[in-house]
C-alpha cells in the first residue's frame, strides 16, 4: 500500500504555492473579510456600554495567526474600506458605514489591521514549545492593541477618564476576550497540524 505522505505534501505546497501568487492573495484577503464581517454579525448588544459583544476578535486573532503580519494586516484594511463603502460588514448595533467609524466603537476597528499584523508577527518570531503556546501570546498582543485603540478612543470621544474608559470598554470584555483567544490559538494550532500532515 502507497504511502499518502506525498500526496498530502503536494497539498501543503500547493496552498503554499497560492499564497504566493497575486491571485491567492487577494482570495485570501477576500475571504477574511467576509470572515470578519459574519463575526460581526454574531452581535450582542449591552445596556451599559455603546460597544457590541462580537465575535469580531477572535476573527481578526485567528486571521492575523493564519495569514501573517502583511496579509492579515491588507484583509483588515480591506474590511475597515468594504465598511466604509457601505457594505453592511459592520456590527448590525451600529449605524454602518463611515459614521461606524467616527463612533464610540471605531478605535476598535481600526485597531484590527495593527491587531492581526501584531498576532502574525508574534506567532511567527516567538519561539515557544507548542505551536498553541506562541498563538495564545500573539492572541495577548493583538487584544493589548484592540483594547487600547478601543479605550482610547472612547475616553476621547465621550470625554472619559481612563478609569471610565476601562469600565465603559475593557474590563466586561477580558472574560470573553481569554475565550476567543484561546479558541483562535485553537483553530490556528489545529491549521497549522493539517498543514504539516
Amino acid at each position: 500500500m502507497q504511502s499518502a505522505l506525498p500526496i498530502q505534501l503536494g497539498a501543503a505546497s500547493d496552498a503554499r504555492a497560492f499564497r504566493r501568487t497575486l491571485a491567492g492573495r487577494i482570495i485570501l484577503a477576500v475571504s477574511a473579510s467576509a470572515f470578519v464581517a459574519l463575526s460581526a454579525h454574531v452581535s450582542l448588544p449591552l445596556y451599559f456600554t455603546p460597544v457590541p459583544l462580537t465575535l469580531q476578535t477572535l476573527a481578526v486573532i485567528f486571521i492575523g495567526l493564519a495569514l501573517g503580519p502583511s496579509l492579515g494586516a491588507s484583509a483588515m484594511m480591506l474590511y475597515l474600506a468594504e465598511g466604509a463603502i457601505g457594505l453592511p460588514v459592520f456590527s448590525p448595533n451600529g449605524p454602518g458605514g463611515v459614521a461606524q467609524l467616527l463612533g464610540p466603537t471605531a478605535g476598535f476597528l481600526f485597531s484590527y489591521p495593527i491587531a492581526a499584523a501584531a498576532a502574525g508577527f508574534v506567532v511567527r518570531t516567538v519561539r515557544l514549545r507548542s505551536q498553541f503556546s506562541a498563538a495564545i501570546l500573539a492572541g495577548i498582543a493583538a487584544s493589548i492593541f484592540i483594547f487600547a485603540m478601543g479605550a482610547g478612543w472612547i475616553a476621547h470621544l465621550l470625554h472619559l477618564s481612563p478609569d471610565a474608559a476601562w469600565h465603559l470598554a475593557v474590563a466586561p470584555f477580558l472574560p470573553g476576550e481569554v475565550l476567543k483567544i484561546s479558541a483562535a490559538a485553537g483553530a490556528y494550532a489545529t491549521f497549522r497540524r493539517w498543514c504539516r500532515a
